[in-house]
């Protein structure tokens, strides 16, 4: 293949680096995507230009020649398309008018595809590098031109027109694509096509005429925005917003309102905004005096304000900010909000807040309540009612614990069981209230004397138990003598009584230290075991006249 061959994979090539530059350096939108489909059908003109000279079967060579054309068509027809919705015009796709358009391509491509007796190309030379072509090249042609034709004359149609003001850019930028366009069209059918049997072919026009119209495509793309969402369609996206919207230009001219803002402001397009008169008769707050200070003296800034409208009956929330294009300000967006259901929303959820809150501090009062209540059960579960020591029951639980600690830790600990000496003759002589004061007056003793880590326990009638943690032999032997000096020398005084009470204790003293030998006993056996000794010591004491300590080591 000689370098000719080559132009039209060059173009190619070229085509599709642009393809990739636009999918690579915008943000993809629908039309963008469009656009994209479009540019595709684009590249694939000069990619069959070149892939016809690939090959010497004269079968594949049709066939390339068949795929150009057939895109030739739907890119023809793409192109009236997005002509149609650039300039706005979407009204001239009627079912009937696309319908036509639609059934005239398909009649084409037919003819194309089935080449009936060579109606469309012939062969030259027995390939199709070099060809003739039929009537239905022609009608092509035909088919091309009108497309093209009546392109041009909607373009040319929206830069005269005074309604698309915003788009006349951009529609010239598309204007200059479609002439190159068609001019190397034109020049590639008259050259190799009209002349072909005078001159040689002369490869890669309509291939060249495709890549520079593209070329002006990106152009505008970056530097135009013309496939802006905005731009092509705006006035239909802006008016499904519910927010107002309203757009000045730099000299406070109205250049866009969309149908939300009417029921709030009235204003039209190309009338001069004074944002002074939008505040309503009875609106004092110095808020809007605010806003309207920073609107006219920094421009640049955003503000808002939210302002009460009485003949609407509506809060409205007011922003305003500037529309800037390279550093420059070049107009203005304001925006109104409804906030009225807000407001009513707002409302309704403070009076329920308001409430929430008196259920919640009358719940809370009531949690209190029975948290007291609560801490009063657990409390009487595990206290004497009378004496308001712990019960039997609580030192249970509480010397499970412990005796597993002290056994594991080799920690000695004593236990003092004691009983009130000859307490029966005490409730016979002054009856069962002056005992109870007794109990509770040697309990106020035992109290004062014991550590803060020592346990005392009512343990039935008048019977009490001391447990001490952390105390050898010595140190109990030491705190049972105390205690039981400090019991003979309290005196109760007691009313109606002419003197005073005093009495004496017993009491059985066990204390554990040796730990050499391993409990194989369950923990309760072993509980069993300890009160089951200190009883015993608290029996001798007592046969071996009362007032007196019997202690028992392990």
């Amino acid at each position: 293949m000689n370098i000719m061959t080559w132009i039209d994979l060059l173009l190619f090539f070229v085509l599709f680096a642009l393809f990739i530059y636009i999918f690579a350096s915008v943000t993809i939108t629908n039309l963008h995507k469009a656009y994209l489909v479009f540019h595709f059908t684009m590249m694939l003109w000069p990619f069959c230009q070149f892939a016809i000279k690939t090959t010497d079967d004269p079968k594949f060579q049709l066939f390339y020649v068949k795929l150009a054309f057939i895109d030739s068509v739907l890119l023809t027809i793409g192109w009236l398309l997005f002509t149609v919705l650039l300039t706005g015009n979407s009204h001239l796709l009627r079912k009937k008018n696309t319908l036509i358009l639609y059934i005239l391509a398909a009649l084409i491509l037919v003819g194309v595809i089935a080449n009936p007796n060579g109606s469309f190309v012939l062969p030259m030379n027995g390939g199709y590098i070099e060809r003739y072509y039929g009537p239905i090249f022609w009608l092509l042609i035909i088919f091309l031109t009108t497309s093209v034709m009546i392109s041009l004359y909607i373009i040319y149609s929206a830069l005269v027109s005074n309604t698309t003001q915003r788009i006349k850019k951009q529609v010239a930028h598309v204007l200059k694509g479609v002439l190159v366009l068609t001019v190397f069209i034109l020049l590639d059918v008259f050259l190799n096509v009209v002349l072909l049997k005078s001159d040689p072919v002369i490869p890669g026009l309509t291939s060249l005429g495709i890549l520079i119209s593209a070329i002006f495509f990106v152009i505008a793309i970056h530097r135009d925005k013309i496939f802006d969402l905005v731009t092509i369609a705006h006035q239909d996206i802006i008016d499904t917003i519910t927010e107002g919207i309203l757009v000045l230009d730099d000299s406070e001219t109205v250049v866009e309102i969309n149908r939300s803002l009417f029921p709030k402001i009235h204003l039209q397009i190309g009338a001069h905004f004074d944002v002074s008169t939008i505040a309503p008769i009875e609106q004092t707050s110095g808020a809007f005096d605010l806003f309207l200070h920073t609107y006219l003296n920094q421009p640049m800034e955003r503000t808002e304000v939210e302002l009460f409208y009485t003949s609407l009956d509506a809060y409205i929330n007011i922003t305003a900010a500037p529309i800037v294009v390279g550093g420059i300000r070049v107009g203005r967006i304001l925006t109104f909000q409804d906030r009225s259901e807000l407001h009513r929303l707002i409302a309704e959820t403070n009076h329920q807040n308001e409430t929430l809150q008196e259920r919640n501090a009358a719940l809370t009062e009531i949690q209190n309540e029975l948290s007291q209540t609560n801490q009063k059960l657990k409390q009487m579960a595990i206290t004497d009612s009378l004496t308001g020591c712990y019960n039997r029951h609580y030192l249970t639980l509480h010397l499970e614990h412990e005796i597993i600690e002290n056994m594991k830790l080799k920690q000695p600990f004593a236990i003092i069981l004691l009983d009130i000496d000859f307490f029966k003759t005490v409730n016979d002589n002054y009856g069962h209230l002056i005992g109870d004061v007794v109990i509770c007056s040697t309990v106020e003793v035992i109290k004062k004397t014991l550590r803060e880590t020592d346990v005392l326990a009512r343990y039935g009638g008048e019977e009490f138990i001391i447990y001490l943690p952390n105390t050898d032999q010595t140190q109990a032997n030491h705190l049972a003598k105390h205690i039981k000096s400090i019991i003979e020398a309290n005196k109760v005084h007691v009313e109606d009584v002419a003197h005073s009470l005093s009495i004496t204790v017993s009491m059985g003293l066990l204390s554990i230290s040796n730990f050499a030998a391993q409990y194989t006993e369950s923990l309760t056996n072993q509980l069993n075991d300890l009160f089951e000794s200190v009883d015993k010591a608290l029996y001798q004491a007592k046969n071996a006249g009362r007032n007196q300590i019997v202690e028992i080591n392990r």
